[in-house]
């Protein structure tokens, strides 16, 4: 199995992770600055779609540990095909993959591959949600909190943070969903942390073209 000593939830440090990624020259200057996680989206209908700019090969070799690949609602083999052509370290699941599909996405992907499985919280009380959390299967590593929408993901708008105060949260989680220098200090409200924050679309100057020097604003205010 992977070690995850390096992505584990004991360290007080809030880790970071740049979704939608679309510009090589970008990546190598987020990596400069010691990024955790690169998020590429591998769905179509997304506006940041990244095999519109990039192709598995040129993702392969880039040399980072928190390579993310984001899939919504794909079959299985695609999946593990991307993962292993794109050299992925971490598979992120946005769209509606059950309990069956993740124990049998494990079974096909490679062990070193971390899974992080994403709950959009939209209208759901308390107890849907943490429903939805227990349902999740053993072989889910992280979970991801994200704002519910048609298009899964990437609207800036953030959900209310206080339920998550009124559910257990028994893995390390991904906080995202319209995440800024506005509010990140409303994360001093929540009883359990995140582990990480995943930012996306409040620091573009367009869909997949990141404003590199605000994110590294925003990284020093966090550390």
């Amino acid at each position: 199995m992977m070690n995850y000593e390096k992505y584990s939830g004991n360290s007080h440090k809030l880790k970071l992770k740049v979704c939608g990624l679309t510009q090589l020259q970008q990546i190598q200057e987020l990596i400069s600055l010691d990024m955790d996680f690169l998020g590429f989206i591998f769905y179509e209908k997304s506006p940041r779609y990244a095999l519109n700019h990039l192709s598995l090969e040129q993702i392969s070799t880039i040399e980072h540990n928190g390579k993310t690949g984001v899939f919504v609602n794909e079959n299985i083999e695609k999946i593990t095909e991307t993962a292993e052509m794109a050299k992925l370290n971490f598979i992120q699941l946005h769209g509606d993959e059950d309990e069956n599909f993740i124990v049998k996405l494990r079974e096909r992907l490679n062990p070193k591959i971390g899974i992080i499985k994403v709950i959009r919280i939209g209208n759901q009380n308390p107890d849907e949600l943490q429903k939805t959390i227990n349902d999740q299967p053993s072989t889910v590593n992280y979970l991801l909190f994200d704002t519910d929408s048609k298009a899964f993901g990437g609207t800036g708008r953030t959900f209310n943070w206080n339920v998550l105060n009124e559910i257990e949260i028994p893995l390390p989680y991904f906080l995202s969903g319209g995440i800024s220098e506005e509010n990140i200090q409303n994360i001093n409200a929540l009883h359990q942390k995140p582990f990480a924050l995943d930012i996306n679309s409040k620091f573009e100057t367009e869909p997949g073209i990141k404003d590199v020097e605000r994110i590294k604003m925003f990284k020093n205010t966090i550390e």
